[in-house]
Parts: C-alpha cells; structure tokens; sequence
C-alpha cells in the first residue's frame, strides 16, 4: 500500500466516464418505469455496469397502480447502457418464497458471471394495518419480503464474493425513524429492521471489502402519491416538489462507485430536506 504522504501538488485524479465499466449488478424491484428500481437499474447501466434486473409482476398486479409491462422495462434499462459489452437480463421471482432470494442470486450470477453490487430495492406494499388491527399474518408478511429476503439475498451475495474490489451491498428503509408512519406498523417494523442492522452486516463485511449502506429514499412519486397527497405535502418539501426515482437512484449509483470506498454502515435520508415536522404557513 502506498503511504507516502499526500502532496498538495499532486494532480487531481480524473474521474472515469463509466465508473462501473466492468462491473456487475443484481437490482431488486425493477418492475415499472415509475419506480425507483428501474431508475436506479437505468443509473448503473449508464454508469458502464451489467445489470441483472428482478421483478414480481403479480405484486405490482394488486396495487393501484397496475403492472408494467416486463419486456419494455428491460428494454428501457438496454437502452440506458453506455458500454456496448454490458449485458441486461432479468428474472421473476416472489421473494417471499422460503430460498427464493438464493435462487435469485444464483441466476444472477449464472448470467452475469459474477455479482460485484446488490441493491435490495424490492418491497411489499398493502396488507398492513394501525397497531389494532394488525395481524400476526401481516407481520410475518411484510418481514418476509422486507426484511428476511434481503438478509438472505446479502448472505448468498456475501458467501459468492471472491474479494474482487467494488463490492457493494444496498438496503432500502422508509424513514420510520424520521417519523411516523400511521397504519403501516407491518412495513415500519420490517424496513426499520433493515436501518438497525446496517452497521452490524457492515462490520461482519468490512474484512471481505464489502460495503453496507441502507437508503431511505423519502416521498418519491412512483404513482403512489394521489395528485391531492403530494399538493398537501409542498409546505414540507423546501425544494418544492416530491423525489423523482432518478433523485434516489443518483445516490445508490454513487454508493456502487469507488468514490464511496470509504463509506459503508451508513443510513442515508434521501429526502430532499422533507420537514414533517412543518406546519402550513
């Protein structure tokens, strides 16, 4: 390792066009073109990366919302790639499923090679209830696919790493230790797993140079946000609108760089300053 001391006058080193040329990534939950997994899966891939790309249509089914159609969402990550080598593929598969985030990440790694990025975008949204009426099925539910599948799919990502640099591992939480969040106590409990255990699977990682950070990516329109919703919530937004998925997905791009070597056990509040606590002037 080079110890010299640093020299003011040594050039500033330049920063790669592609980043992550090289590299490979599995991203969880991309599934639709409104949501943060195909922003962030669309980030990578312009960043230089291969890019393996999970969904579960039949979730995104049920919601409001509605499903997407799978072939154009792997097109629109293709389409963002920046390196002609770099390959984009894609599976299904419901993670609630006991051993279905092993067998996720082994089909990854089949079609990628290797796995150098895991982004735990993925989560179960609905069947949850305020303190009264929350159930032990809701529970058990929501800390399947909340919180038991990225553990599991970080434990295969850590068991498969053969110590090549640029091994990153990424979370997702949802501010509940920010705030409230009222009905949800199944989704809170789960996702606040997920912020709690950060700085513990990032130590057991350290040694293997992996890095574990967890991103809460705030009040993102996905096409959750009814039009009257997010009009309510401006006084408390600084800069004026809610998160765009690129807003957080500029962010867990940068974790998957070498700039964020040094970075790792953090849990970041990507929030565009979201004040709760504000009242309307």
């Amino acid at each position: 390792m080079d110890q010299r001391p640093i020299d003011p006058r040594d050039p500033v080193p330049e920063r790669p066009a592609r980043p992550l040329q090289g590299r490979t990534a599995l991203v969880t939950g991309v599934s639709r073109r409104d949501g943060i997994g195909y922003a962030v899966a669309r980030r990578l891939a312009s960043y230089g990366a291969s890019v393996f790309c999970h969904h579960y249509r039949p979730h995104d089914a049920e919601q409001p919302w509605g499903a997407d159609d799978t072939g154009a969402v792997l097109e629109g990550v293709r389409a963002a790639r920046t390196d002609p080598q770099a390959r984009v593929g894609g599976a299904e598969a419901d993670l609630a499923a006991p051993g279905a985030p092993h067998e996720l990440f082994e089909a990854a790694r089949a079609f990628l090679g290797h796995v150098d990025v895991l982004v735990c975008n993925h989560a179960r949204s609905g069947g949850d209830a305020d303190l009264a009426g929350v159930t032990e099925a809701m529970l058990d539910g929501h800390w399947a696919v909340d919180a038991r599948s990225p553990l599991m799919l970080a434990q295969a990502f850590a068991a498969a790493h053969d110590g090549r640099p640029g091994g990153r591992v990424v979370f997702f939480t949802s501010g509940q230790g920010q705030g409230p969040m009222p009905g949800e106590i199944a989704y809170a409990a789960a996702k606040g797993a997920l912020a709690a255990i950060t700085l513990t699977v990032a130590d057991e990682l350290a040694d293997r140079g992996i890095t574990v950070n967890t991103v809460n990516p705030g009040p993102v329109q996905t096409g959750y946000l009814p039009e009257e919703v997010e009009s309510a919530l401006m006084h408390k937004l600084p800069m004026g609108r809610v998160g765009r998925p690129d807003d957080p997905a500029r962010l867990i791009a940068w974790l998957a760089t070498d700039e964020s070597r040094w970075v790792t056990g953090q849990v970041f509040n990507s929030e565009g300053g979201f004040a709760r606590w504000r009242d309307r002037p």
